[in-house]
């Protein structure tokens, strides 16, 4: 049986979804787990989030460890984690699960011409909000204004940049992450409140 099935079956067998499997140099392998995700209309309107523990973590590398050594699967060390800030989104549910939040994108090709010469036809890199575009499918928005330093003062008459945004589909992507956006100092729009 293939590396990716045995850990798919054990993965989902445990009741988890699994996100990740790679093979790292020195015989790393790496798996990244995550909990089962329902819409909130699913599961009652709630959107409190659950997050994977130590113990889950624990409890899939003891079953793999156990499942890959009956495969004969070689490897020198076994390391299960939680996807982290920067979580990748591969699958559709993914979009849905975190649509409206800021994200890094990674497109196949270059976009080509678009947005009237406003953007770079040679750009493949992107962060924005990840949101359902207006015909069905994707599209990520963002402003390309220049980052404010530390201490600096912004005029509040200072004219904003204009919103762009960029229809993809998910073929088109090489890679997709949640943007890792941490405010430490727990002010902002950004800041969890209680």
């Amino acid at each position: 049986m293939a590396l990716q099935q045995i850990v798919e079956q054990t993965v989902i067998g445990l009741g988890y979804d699994l996100v990740e499997v790679a093979r790292c140099p020195g015989g790393l392998l790496r798996i990244t787990i995550d909990l089962p995700w329902q819409a909130p209309a699913e599961i009652g309107g709630s959107r409190s989030e659950q997050f994977i523990t130590v113990e889950d973590c624990e409890k899939v590398t003891r079953q793999l460890q156990f499942a890959l050594e009956v495969d004969a699967v070689e490897y020198t060390r076994l390391e299960v984690s939680s996807p982290g800030i920067d979580r990748p989104l591969r699958h559709e549910q993914d979009f849905v699960r975190f649509e409206g939040q800021v994200i890094d994108l990674v497109l196949k090709q270059p976009i080509g011409a678009a947005a009237a010469g406003q953007v770079s036809p040679l750009r493949k890199k992107f962060r924005g909000t990840l949101e359902r575009a207006e015909g069905g499918g994707w599209q990520i928005t963002w402003r390309d204004e220049p980052p404010i330093k530390p201490g600096q003062r912004v005029s509040a008459k200072r004219a904003q940049t204009p919103l762009q945004a960029l229809g993809f589909a998910l073929d088109e992507l090489k890679e997709v992450r949640l943007a890792p956006i941490v405010n430490f100092k727990g002010r902002g729009a950004g800041a969890a409140s209680g």
